[in-house]
């Protein structure tokens, strides 16, 4: 049983996990079982090539990021648990939590994070009640999202990233993961709000 099981490991996934990852030492977090499930071959990051992104090099390949962001996460955080060669099939909602079905396993988490691309071939079933036309890119390209509301789907089910209604925008969708891991960081936190930083220390 995982506390936070997120699905896809793309700019919104891994930013994600990174931050839950990193509250590891808080009272609030520590023992929390988190898992990412990594299956990407469709994360718009495996073509792109960044020159304006804050922080990183002119230059960069989003190839490099799906790869050095899954190695950093292992590095930093080996605790957050990563699922690789596995595609998810079906989320279902049970009395408490939910079970995600892959193509080889079945998980079950309290909390589920959906971060997955945007585009109409996202065929996970349990889904299909949320899923609606994408609200911020052009029609003819056939875009999805899962409606939410301050990327809550419903309780205990997030969404995050352009499949949440963002942009496809790096920053935006590094910025929706982070942001609903701080959510959950203050759900774990008994409501007191969260959020994570490190400081150098003189």
């Amino acid at each position: 049983m995982y506390d936070t099981l997120i699905i896809g490991a793309g700019a919104a996934g891994l930013s994600c996990a990174l931050i839950l990852g990193s509250a590891k030492d808080k009272p609030y977090a520590k023992g929390k079982h988190i898992g990412i499930i990594t299956h990407q071959k469709t994360s718009h990051l495996q073509n792109a090539l960044f020159n304006n992104v804050l922080g990183l090099e002119p230059g960069t390949l989003g190839s490099d990021i799906l790869e050095n962001g899954r190695h950093q996460l292992k590095s930093l955080y080996p605790h957050v648990e990563q699922i690789e060669k596995e595609k998810v099939t079906s989320v279902e909602k049970l009395e408490k939590g939910f079970k995600v079905i892959t193509n080889k396993k079945e998980y079950q988490s309290e909390i589920v994070v959906i971060t997955v691309g945007y585009t109409s071939l996202m065929t996970i079933k349990g889904l299909e009640n949320y899923t609606e036309p994408h609200p911020r890119a052009n029609i003819e390209k056939d875009r999805i999202w899962l409606k939410n509301t301050d990327h809550i789907i419903e309780n205990n089910l997030y969404v995050a990233g352009t499949l949440a209604g963002w942009r496809s925008q790096f920053a935006i969708a590094s910025g929706s993961g982070a942001h609903v891991a701080t959510d959950i960081l203050t759900l774990w936190n008994d409501g007191k709000h969260t959020k994570v930083h490190d400081k150098v220390t003189v």
